[in-house]
């Protein structure tokens, strides 16, 4: 049984850039994962829990304007507080996208880019939305 997202890989082509966006975010350099011949294979960043995000060197910097995200469609980050991480963010000087704003299921979003053009989205929980009711064990409603 699945119970919590364990991680969510991508790939850089600037990882020092990559890094220092996520940094700002919260994120916390945990680990590295070399390959046999001591290269770099992964960067593990903790969110919370036992919950990370893995950065691979080696992604592609050629984005096309026809599918600019590739296969991956975003990423979902947890705020307890949307509008003060907002703030925070574009005090930074990253650019909000969208938001915050209610999304359908009844929480409040925000979305912003990473410098590869990944989206991430970034979401205050609502004490009635299907997230939560799931996760006190309360039958969800279709939104």
């Amino acid at each position: 049984m699945f119970t919590d997202l364990a991680h969510t890989a991508l790939r850089t082509h600037d990882l020092e850039r990559c890094l220092a966006f996520y940094t700002q975010l919260g994120l916390v350099e945990s680990f590295r994962l070399n390959h046999a011949d001591g290269s770099l294979m992964l960067v593990y960043l903790h969110i919370g829990g036992d919950r990370f995000l893995e950065i691979f060197p080696g992604g592609s910097s050629d984005l096309t304007p026809s599918a600019p995200e590739g296969n991956f469609m975003h990423l979902c980050l947890r705020s307890s507080d949307l509008h003060t991480d907002v703030q925070r963010l574009e005090a930074a000087g990253i650019a909000i996208d969208s938001g915050p704003s209610v999304g359908l299921d009844g929480n409040l979003q925000a979305w912003i880019r990473d410098p590869d053009g990944n989206a991430l989205e970034l979401m205050q929980l609502n004490e009635d939305s299907p997230q939560r009711r799931v996760a006190r064990g309360e039958a969800a409603f279709n939104v």
